[in-house]
């Protein structure tokens, strides 16, 4: 498969409400929606699959458990300047789950949507 695009599967609780936030808040474009099941979304070469309870994704395995949103599992966003992106989107009322952390690598953050699965924005070092 020659396709560059990475696709990650998020399952969320409000297809919609999914489509909302990552549009509105993290530069994402809205690609199909088939409501209330499922939708994908795209920024860059990544492709975000949101499944909602009622899609395939969503259905319950052989062993009873459910799908469900949440967990630390993320994707994983550059931006050049995370403190005006943190200042952006708490306005905004985006939810963190912690503060601004430094490594060597550069600084990161992570917020939920609002199904509660994690987004991690980082800042390389030196930018």
């Amino acid at each position: 498969m020659s396709d560059s695009t990475v696709h990650v599967r998020y399952l969320v609780d409000d297809v919609q409400a999914a489509i909302d936030f990552y549009t509105a808040h993290l530069g994402f474009e809205s690609i199909t929606t088939f409501l209330p099941a499922f939708a994908d979304v795209r920024r860059g070469n990544l492709r975000l699959l949101l499944s909602g309870p009622a899609s395939s994704a969503g259905r319950a395995m052989p062993d009873g458990r459910v799908p469900q949103p949440g967990g630390w599992s993320r994707i994983h966003l550059v931006v050049d300047d995370i403190d005006a992106e943190v200042t952006r989107l708490r306005a905004a009322g985006v939810p963190f789950r912690n503060d601004v952390i430094s490594g060597p690598g550069g600084r990161q953050i992570v917020l939920d949507d609002p199904a509660g699965n994690p987004v991690e924005l980082f800042q390389p070092a030196g930018t």
